[in-house]
């Protein structure tokens, strides 16, 4: 499996943090080993953006290195953890209304080795999309589909504890092509 690069970090922070958030999660030994094979390095901490930095070429701030790897703010950890549980006590909510159909669907696609990244991704982004056409008006759209992506990844891995590396990697890389620049905001209100 393709190792997470530090560019998804915030993501990658946030989803781990989110389902060890989740009621429900049934694959918390499985989670734990995202940890232990280095897939979510990144919970040393969280990314630790450097008020000084000038920004990137991608309109991001630099962060700061120790010791060659991303230097890591347990402020922002907090924030992370805090957002986390938030998202996922919307989660749980969104939980009940999601159909058994749509879920295996998504694990037949994940099974499926002959499926590329971007293959699953597309039907994991329409998965959330269908699913979205149902959340009340009411709700900021892009927390609801970062909610939703959230949710689906769980209920994929309560179903098939071992597709987690493969829903969870797949599931990061979404969330940052699409919702990027919203976790952003959300994390440095």
């Amino acid at each position: 499996m393709e190792q997470i690069n530090g560019s998804v970090q915030m993501e990658c922070a946030l989803l781990y943090t989110f389902l060890e958030a989740s009621r429900d999660c049934n694959f918390k030994q499985q989670l734990q080993s995202l940890q232990n094979h280095g897939i979510v390095s990144c919970l040393k901490g969280s990314y630790c953006y450097d008020d000084e930095a000038e920004l990137q070429t991608d309109g991001n701030r630099g962060g700061r290195m120790q010791n060659g790897e991303p230097g890591f703010d347990p402020e922002v950890n907090e924030v992370v953890r805090i957002i986390a549980a938030q998202l996922a006590e919307i989660g749980d909510q969104f939980d009940r209304d999601i159909n058994a159909r749509v879920v295996n669907d998504l694990v037949q696609h994940f099974r499926n080795e002959n499926l590329s990244r971007e293959e699953i991704t597309r039907h994991m982004s329409g998965a959330v999309e269908e699913l979205a056409r149902a959340i009340p008006s009411d709700m900021e759209q892009e927390k609801a589909r970062l909610v939703l992506a959230m949710v689906l990844t769980k209920k994929i891995a309560n179903t098939m504890p071992s597709l987690l590396h493969r829903v969870f990697s797949t599931t990061v890389n979404y969330i940052n092509q699409r919702f990027h620049n919203y976790v952003v905001r959300m994390l440095h209100r």
